[in-house]
């Protein structure tokens, strides 16, 4: 929680600096926090239970620049999360850094050029928990994505945009040996002996070349009631192009008032390079992921 909280501030301390008297007016900024939690509690409980207690951290920030024919559209979200059930270790809930920035220039009154980048990682070590929760599966920058390039933006109106780029630039990063010797998150494993063990380690970065689609639909279905969602697509030239990538992301908000909301959030991806193993370590093909939580949440608004 404390990396949330310094990236958090530091965050909105880089957003208030830039915003000299000169190009304020040329900024919309919104900033939003929240803490969101559940909990229960059991004792000498005749049917039985464990008390638990968890709580998610989140924070995000739009920040766009518009003049004349440009636009700057910048987007961070981060959340952090552990519930603790009975006297048993924390356990990570949520971990997610997300960006998104936007360049476009635009020449049609619905179109723009533009160049788009994204980036994704994580804060915390993260487990296995029907394995162990000892050895760690992932971690700060293992994995992290990056990609960058050019497009067309459909942007018909304020609450719906798609961008396409046909000539994207990805790279996956795994920022630990262990790991990628093990070919996590779409890597190339080791060359491994069975008698002399690692013969060849694997590279810690694979890069891609492929064309991807970002489409970002947000939008106020009733009074109070906010649907937000984001879809990505990636297909990458260079390895089994028919296979698509996929990253799904809905956020359904109603807002009980100013400063209390209840939060439906669902995310699904689909990565045919990314392999999941068995309970002996056999591989077994890829799988789709699905996440889903309800939170009631304090939030701010500034």
């Amino acid at each position: 929680m404390k990396k949330l909280l310094s990236l958090v501030f530091i965050a909105t301390g880089l957003m208030a600096f830039g915003q000299t008297a000169d190009t304020i007016k040329y900024w919309k900024i919104e900033n939003n926090m929240s803490l969101n939690f559940s909990q229960s509690y059991f004792s000498n409980w005749s049917a039985g239970g464990e008390s638990t207690l968890a709580t998610t951290g989140k924070y995000s920030i739009l920040a766009n620049y518009t003049k004349d024919k440009h636009k700057w559209d910048n987007w961070l979200n981060l959340a952090l999360g552990y519930s603790l059930i009975g006297e048993n270790d924390p356990m990570k809930t949520d971990d997610k850094i997300e960006f998104i920035s936007s360049y476009g220039y635009k020449f049609h009154p619905k179109l723009f050029a533009t160049v788009l980048l994204t980036f994704k990682s994580q804060f915390a070590k993260g487990y296995d928990y029907k394995v162990d929760s000892t050895n760690f599966i992932s971690k700060f920058m293992a994995p992290g994505t990056i990609d960058l390039g050019p497009g067309i933006e459909w942007k018909p109106n304020d609450f719906f945009s798609l961008n396409f780029s046909p000539a994207t630039a990805k790279w996956i990063i795994v920022n630990d040996q262990a790991l990628a010797d093990l070919g996590s998150f779409g890597l190339d494993p080791a060359t491994i002996d069975t008698t002399t063990g690692v013969i060849t380690h694997a590279k810690q970065v694979k890069t891609m070349f492929g064309a991807k689609a970002l489409m970002i639909f947000a939008y106020d279905i009733f009074k109070n009631v906010n649907f937000n969602t984001k879809l990505e697509l990636f297909s990458d030239y260079l390895n089994n192009p028919q296979n698509i990538d996929i990253n799904w992301q809905v956020v359904l908000t109603l807002k009980v008032n100013s400063w209390l909301n209840v939060n439906i959030n669902t995310e699904l991806i689909y990565d045919n390079d990314i392999i999941f193993h068995n309970e002996n370590g056999d591989p077994i093909g890829p799988r789709t992921q699905f996440n889903e939580n309800m939170q009631l949440g304090l939030v701010a608004k500034f």
